[in-house]
């Protein structure tokens, strides 16, 4: 079983109580501008292979977390559309 597929299983209970509110914001979240740059020079460090150790534990940290919140707006998604039926 994939981390994924277990953390996905793990959160069912969470987000089948999302309310419709929270749901909504979790779908609408998004990294500001500063972030977003941020990501995008550690992104081309990472590539070109020169990531210092802490810029490398930084965007490890960074992959990990747009995993979850990933994760988290499919299922508000989901949560979504059911109490739309």
């Amino acid at each position: 079983m994939s981390t994924a597929s277990f953390l996905d299983r793990m959160l069912d209970p969470v987000t089948d109580s999302m309310s419709r509110e929270f749901a909504e914001s979790l779908v609408a979240l998004k990294a500001d501008g500063e972030m977003l740059a941020r990501i995008e020079y550690l992104r081309q460090k990472a590539n070109e292979g020169s990531l210092s150790p802490e810029e490398d534990a930084e965007y490890k940290e960074f992959v990990e977390a747009l995993d979850v919140l990933s994760i988290l707006q499919a299922k508000a998604k989901q949560s979504l559309v059911r109490q739309a039926d």
